[in-house]
């Protein structure tokens, strides 16, 4: 009875080494200690150019580079038919860069959204209508800045907490947070595009 070696595939691997073996981008087991340590070391492409982006690469080609050195070997495939091989550079460990990018997407992240609770606010006149409710509700005039405006600007800063689910290191929810949820969306989406134009290209080919 010949061995058989199990090749699990997720949609998305990052790697770092323009030289992609078979365990860079799959799990492999099986039986034989021997089958699988050189499959684990197969070479399956390797990075045009080493130019960091995003390649496609079938279940097919893995199957197919191990089924031409492994002629007595059963491949089993468990997993997903493309993978989205994301290749970049290995971080070079200068925290400082990265400190100053996430300092950066948070000040454009705070203005971005104090110019749009500012837009909303000038749209909905909300300086004629919190004297106009504090009226209603009191009966009185006000004079400066009520507990109106207090509340709202409180409301303001523990809606956006509670609604993104995420502050500093802690969530409020184990749920994904509507941000992350868009994430994983926009990553499928650009996923789906990645293999659709590598099946074009090849039926055109």
């Amino acid at each position: 009875m010949s061995e058989i070696l199990y090749i699990q595939t997720e949609k998305n691997v990052e790697v770092y080494s323009p030289e992609i073996h078979l365990q860079d981008i799959a799990k492999l087991t099986c039986s034989d200690q021997k089958i699988l340590n050189r499959n684990q070391v197969r070479r399956i492409m390797t990075i045009p150019g080493k130019k960091p982006g995003r390649y496609v690469v079938s279940a097919l080609d893995l199957i197919n580079a191990v089924a031409k050195e492994e002629k007595s070997l059963d491949v089993t495939h468990i997993g997903e038919a493309n993978i989205v091989v994301t290749y970049r550079e290995r971080p070079s460990g200068e925290k400082w860069k990265e400190y100053i990018k996430t300092g950066l997407v948070c000040i454009l992240s705070f203005f971005g959204a104090a110019f749009s609770i500012m837009t909303f606010n000038t749209d909905v006149d909300i300086q004629k209508l919190f004297p106009q409710l504090y009226f209603q509700l009191t009966g009185t005039k006000p004079e400066g800045v009520t507990v109106l405006e207090f509340f709202y600007s409180l409301g303001i800063g523990i809606g956006v907490v509670f609604f993104f689910n995420h502050f500093g290191h802690g969530k409020p929810a184990k749920d994904p947070s509507p941000i992350e949820v868009q994430m994983r969306t926009y990553e499928e989406d650009v996923d789906k595009t990645l293999i659709a134009e590598k099946n074009r290209g090849e039926k055109k080919a």
